[in-house]
């Protein structure tokens, strides 16, 4: 993710704040099924230097934890939080696969498929 109306999607989409970092999750539900990635990093945690290495350290637990947590057809953003550049690289992994576990559960599941059938629908499906 480049552009500032992607980050602004993301943002309105779910979120969790997990020790050093934030995670936002948007669903296109586009039908396309990559996995869209930005981060970001406010100047309230540092300079430049200080940014950019907590946007480095991310884009690693990013690439290192999304293919297994992430979901298909995602707009993720992480923001580092203060705590990020200097927090233990371990730690750092724990924070990012709660946020992207929580984020996960809480995200909608795809919609079934749509029956042809004439089967009468079920009781639970009236209510």
């Amino acid at each position: 993710m480049t552009r500032r109306p992607q980050f602004l999607a993301a943002a309105k989409g779910a979120y969790r704040a997990h020790g050093a970092v934030v995670v936002q999750v948007r669903n296109r539900q586009d039908g396309d099924q990559t996995v869209h990635i930005g981060f970001t990093a406010t100047r309230k945690i540092g300079g430049a230097v200080v940014r950019n290495r907590a946007k480095r350290r991310l884009r690693e637990a990013a690439r290192a934890l999304l293919p297994s947590f992430g979901r298909p057809g995602c707009d993720y953003v992480f923001v580092a939080r203060d705590g990020t550049p200097g927090r233990d690289w371990g730690r750092l992994l724990d924070d990012v696969k709660s946020a992207l576990i929580r984020l996960a559960a809480d995200l909608p599941a795809a919609s079934p498929a749509v029956s042809t059938d004439d089967a009468p629908p079920s009781p639970s499906a009236l209510v």
